[in-house]
């Protein structure tokens, strides 16, 4: 009972059809593959027993398994955020941000339960769906072995090499999409292996910015590969190695008829908008080496990670200045590496105890030269020729996380997990805190409810501005509005967290959450500067608060699914990156609440499948009220409301002289809904972005 009442409150809120797991093993195999099917036998044991480790008690979870992803328009074939964006309460944002309940950017990525490092990709997607058996978002009151970020946990199970095979294919059509790939996966004895290789070329890298179908000058090429590695060492221990890299490079849209600032560089006062030619390049390469053991009513799991990544941007000279004040050539590098280990221990039947320790160290370096003019106390440029200004800096940052919790089954239908948790951070700041958490979970027939309360410490992400770099450009065309630049500090949050699921019918669910947060010192991040890079601040005071509706059925070859978030998010008084606001804005919100620039009052989502025999069709949608803008006030207002319809059609043909070979048809923005997801207004927002158009993509899959 124990068990079940486990799996059932780590599953509050499910997705599409709750079902992550492959198929189930034969009961008999053939005599040649007895050893295979005792290995694969072993590895699912072996995951099972890994799960023990970190179930989210409490939690609200959403999940998709491969086959919910592939039934998706788009598939495998589209970027991580757009399944994510599937899930209750997720709102999506410019450069492919998401933002869940309302926070901002609080996303800690998971490979197997093991944290990937936070890195300074922007644009890119350094994770794909191509490489994920399954994924779960988990939100709400987390447990204790969630810390730093907490807005939601992506925890994504990657595909193993226990059954061999393998598939290649090619996907492409409108934007001039163009994107091979190729995966396979296959064992012998107990070692198993798989890896999955993408590229992609495309004419829309990032979001356009004047609601063109094809923006201008926004190409981008971009290359993913992933490996996963593993050695049963016996039937109680496994070794395993995560490997993967990317390397994307994009093009920053521009806008025809823009105006200039008035300057005039060595001459030169005008160059059409269209014309700019401002470059990113983002890479990423990362490893996670594993070992898992388990014997009788302990297992423990201890891990090693390493990320690197670069970003480099590459302004126009000319143009930068003359429609922004400042060309500034910026690399940045974040090399982060540290330790994760976990155990749980069964004591008995009643009680389950969990620790961990997470270490983690960060190098940080930045190397800027800005091209600048020279100006006066008004702001009038006092010479033609440009000054460079350098300004690198580097910094090692670090992080320490302990925890323990007890998870006690009162009673067959009454579940109890209550825990503390210390973090320890030294960057910018040094801060710490030591957080609380309980959860309750209460089991009656069909229903379960759950309740929770969670401290939660999330220190402000490495890649800040320093207050000596504001200093330096006084004087000229790239001066701040404001001279004060305190560092940004952690914020500190009290956590509330209430819900239920019921299951109407064997194939009707329902689920609804509702929660609150009371934030110090809350975060959030802006586009301050040339390039396209974040940097956070803080205001003193903040909450929000939201409730989410779930609906899921599965009957047959049909699953649907429907979500409804209704939320709400406000900051008081910056506190903290104070010199790149307007004055007057920082007076009104020293005195008065207002919107977070990401608040979206209401957000929905919802899909459908249907299967028959070798054919599927499909169709999602995602729905939102518009994100804030500026009114009478800082965020006063909000953009349109949208919605985003997508299809898919699908087919297996089989006896073809090549083979079996599956086909599909995704139809996006199937209704060429223009809509804006940013106008260029807002507290710390950059320039505007619009929703995809209409996109016809067609793809071809060749098993092997």
């Amino acid at each position: 009972m124990a068990m079940r009442m486990r799996l059932l409150a780590s599953s509050v809120l499910v997705s599409v059809s709750a079902i992550l797991a492959g198929e189930p093993a034969s009961a008999q195999a053939p005599a040649g593959k007895a050893a295979v099917s005792e290995i694969v036998v072993t590895a699912r044991r072996l995951d099972a027993a890994r799960d023990t480790i970190q179930p989210a008690v409490g939690a609200s979870t959403y999940a998709f398994s491969q086959q919910q992803i592939t039934a998706l328009p788009g598939g495998d074939n589209q970027a991580l955020q757009q399944v994510i964006l599937q899930a209750p309460g997720v709102t999506q944002d410019s450069f492919g941000q998401l933002h869940v309940r309302d926070d901002h950017n609080g996303l800690q990525y998971r490979l197997n339960g093991v944290i990937l490092p936070e890195g300074l990709s922007l644009f890119g997607q350094t994770l794909s769906p191509r490489l994920a058996q399954s994924v779960r978002l988990i939100t709400g009151a987390l447990p204790a072995q969630y810390g730093l970020r907490t807005a939601g946990i992506v925890d994504i199970r990657t595909k193993t090499g226990v059954q061999t095979g393998g598939e290649i294919g090619v996907y492409g059509g409108s934007q001039g999409v163009f994107q091979p790939s190729i995966e396979y996966g296959g064992s012998s004895g107990a070692f198993s292996g798989f890896g999955s290789l993408s590229w992609l070329k495309s004419d829309r890298g990032v979001e356009s910015p004047d609601g063109r179908a094809t923006p201008l000058h926004d190409r981008t090429q971009q290359l993913n590969g992933f490996a996963y590695l593993e050695d049963i060492l016996s039937d109680s221990t496994r070794a395993s190695l995560i490997l993967g890299t990317s390397d994307q490079r994009f093009q920053i849209p521009t806008r025809t008829g823009q105006a200039t600032l008035g300057y005039t560089v060595d001459g030169v006062s005008d160059l059409p908008s269209e014309r700019l030619n401002e470059q990113q390049r983002e890479q990423t390469h990362y490893a996670v080496g594993s070992l898992l053991h388990t014997q009788g009513r302990f297992t423990g799991q201890a891990s090693v990670f390493v990320r690197y990544s670069a970003l480099d941007y590459t302004p126009d000279p000319l143009g930068d200045i003359l429609y922004g004040g400042i060309a500034q050539t910026a690399k940045k590098r974040d090399t982060a590496g540290g330790l994760q280990a976990e155990g749980a221990v069964q004591v008995n039947d009643v009680h389950t105890i969990r620790a961990g320790l997470i270490a983690q160290i960060d190098r940080i370096t930045s190397d800027t030269q800005s091209r600048v003019l020279p100006v006066d106390a008004v702001g009038r440029q006092t010479a033609q020729h440009p000054l460079t200004i350098a300004d690198s800096g580097a910094k090692t940052a670090g992080a320490v996380s302990l925890y323990a919790q007890d998870e006690w089954a009162i009673t067959g239908q009454l579940t109890l997990n209550y825990g503390i948790r210390v973090d320890q951070v030294s960057a910018y700041r040094d801060e710490n805190q030591v957080s609380p958490r309980i959860n309750a979970v209460w089991e009656a027939g069909p229903t379960a409810l759950h309740a929770g309360y969670a401290r939660y410490f999330s220190p402000a992400a490495y890649a800040l501005v320093a207050s000596n770099s504001v200093a330096k450009f006084n004087g000229t065309s790239a001066a701040a509005p404001g001279s004060l630049s305190t560092t940004a500090y952690a914020e500190r949050d009290d956590y509330f967290d209430v819900g239920a699921v019921r299951k109407l019918s064997p194939a009707f669910s329902a689920g609804l959450d509702a929660y609150y947060k009371k934030a110090r010192n809350l975060l959030d991040e802006g586009q301050f500067g040339a390039p396209i890079i974040l940097t956070p601040f803080n205001y003193q005071d903040g909450f929000a608060y939201g409730v989410e509706l779930s609906l899921n059925y599965a009957a047959g070859p049909l699953t649907a699914y429907a979500n409804l978030a209704a939320q709400k998010a406000q900051g008081k008084t910056i506190v903290s990156g104070q010199f790149a606001f307007d004055p007057q804005d920082l007076a009104y919100i020293r005195d008065h609440y207002i919107y977070l620039d990401h608040d979206q009052t209401l957000t929905g989502s919802a899909g459908a499948a249907y299967r028959l025999g070798s054919s599927r069709i499909g169709a999602d949608l995602i729905s939102g009220s518009g994100l804030r803008k500026d009114g009478a006030v800082p965020n006063g207002a909000a953009l349109r409301p949208y919605t985003q319809i997508n299809l898919t059609v699908g087919h297996t043909f089989t006896g073809l002289p090549v083979g079996d070979l599956d086909a599909r048809i995704d139809l996006v923005n199937a209704l060429d809904v223009t809509y804006e997801i940013r106008d260029g207004t807002g507290v710390g927002v950059g320039a505007p972005q619009f929703g995809p158009r209409r996109g016809v993509f067609v793809g071809l899959t060749k098993p092997f």
